[in-house]
């Protein structure tokens, strides 16, 4: 995991520390996908709640490389899947997560007794952030 200095881990809590819309970018047989997700992020990395089964997943399970960009953020990642949202070790972060997401998270989007329910982690490796004119690379 990468270590962001203490202003630029400031302006991304600012940012993406509670419910935010980013764009992640999977691989699959050298084809690139980007979609939008709802991802929540703290110490560099961002954590979004999605569905094992679903095409995002199992690009990332041929190529863990991922991308993610969102207003003045762009950053490679590596994708982890946590697994089931509702199980033990994943208790303090889910609750995080549902905090984050509690404007939509019980709209009967998802299934929190499916298991195939899950967290993904992406955990950056790299990125560029602009903020006021200054450039913080990691």
């Amino acid at each position: 995991m990468i270590k962001l200095s203490q202003e630029a881990e400031k302006i991304m809590l600012e940012r993406f520390g509670r419910d935010s819309i980013v764009a992640l970018a999977t691989v699959e047989n050298g084809i690139p996908y980007v979609r939008n997700v709802n991802a929540y992020y703290e110490n560099g990395s961002f954590y979004i709640i999605t569905y094992a089964l679903s095409n995002k997943m199992k690009h990332i399970e041929h190529n863990p490389t991922v991308a993610i960009a969102s207003d003045w953020f762009t950053a490679h990642g590596k994708g982890i899947n946590l697994g089931y949202f509702g199980k033990t070790e994943n208790l303090e972060i889910a609750e995080k997560m549902k905090n984050a997401f509690s404007e939509w998270i019980d709209n009967g989007h998802n299934n929190f007794d499916d298991e195939n329910t899950i967290i993904l982690c992406v955990e950056l490796t790299d990125g560029l952030l602009l903020s006021h004119g200054t450039r913080y690379e990691f």
